[in-house]
């Protein structure tokens, strides 16, 4: 994995980074911030549950950013807690499951086993969307998305969490990298909470679910931006990811429950 920013700061900001992946292969990473060749001092911030964030304080002028990582074996899997079936079952910023329960009920009554339930939301959000970079504004939540038809990756995730959230299934947004996507970028997906399981869903259907690499977690992507910035102006002039596989691509069939890692 490979993500290459730069930042042009207009004025002095604090920058917090979404960019590592959340378990990485010990001593196969490197994470290299710098403005005119000099190092800035970094602070790495892990969030329980959800991934790191790297936070440092950025003058005036050019910041570059680049991250790279290894990764071998699989993701520690972790079971979904008391408090996960708590937290992500409540509706959210970008994810109004109570506005949309109503809609849930219709499409997907009777449909209780996760085998199927999983596979009829994605598939459902995948025929009633277009994939359109650019087509949504960063404020749009699932309702919006419904009604306007189209979206990028983290508008299908929010609208498959908010389907989830109003049947009662604790949904959560994770950013990930995403071997096989085109044109490559970071990539979100939803994980659902399904006997004491976390399964990925995207209903983009744009790279293998088995090759995903988790960066962060969250309620939705008001806690996974992979650049915030504060008291300041900073904006994002250049960015480039890169995410490859050793060998061949697996291959992905949506009726399958796939776990990430």
């Amino acid at each position: 994995m490979v993500a290459r920013l730069t930042l042009d700061v207009i004025e002095p900001a604090d920058v917090m980074l979404q960019i590592a992946v959340a378990h990485p292969t010990q001593d196969a990473e490197s994470l290299s911030i710098t403005t005119e060749g000099v190092d800035l001092e970094v602070a790495e911030v892990v969030i329980p549950g959800s991934g790191r964030v790297h936070r440092f304080r950025a003058d005036k002028g050019q910041v570059d950013v680049v991250y790279n990582a290894t990764i071998s074996g699989n993701e520690p899997s972790s079971a979904v807690s008391a408090a996960d079936e708590i937290c992500y079952v409540r509706p959210s910023r970008y994810a109004e499951s109570d506005r949309l329960t109503a809609v849930a009920q219709a499409q997907f009554a009777g449909i209780l086993q996760p085998e199927e339930l999983l596979p009829a939301i994605s598939s459902w959000v995948g025929t009633q969307l277009s994939y359109v970079t650019g087509s949504s504004r960063p404020t749009d939540g699932a309702v919006q998305t419904l009604l306007q038809r189209q979206g990028v990756c983290r508008d299908y995730a929010h609208l498959v969490i908010a389907l989830l959230r109003a049947l009662d299934v604790p949904a959560r947004l994770t950013a990930v990298y995403a071997p096989g996507l085109d044109p490559m970028d970071f990539h979100a997906v939803a994980e659902a909470a399904i006997g004491g399981v976390w399964y990925v869903v995207d209903a983009t259907l744009l790279a293998p679910r088995k090759s995903l690499v988790r960066i962060c977690t969250g309620r939705d992507a008001a806690d996974t931006a992979f650049l915030s910035s504060y008291r300041g102006n900073v904006e994002l002039a250049e960015l480039e990811v890169l995410a490859v596989v050793n060998g061949a691509l697996p291959d992905d069939d949506v009726k399958e429950l796939v776990t990430l890692g």
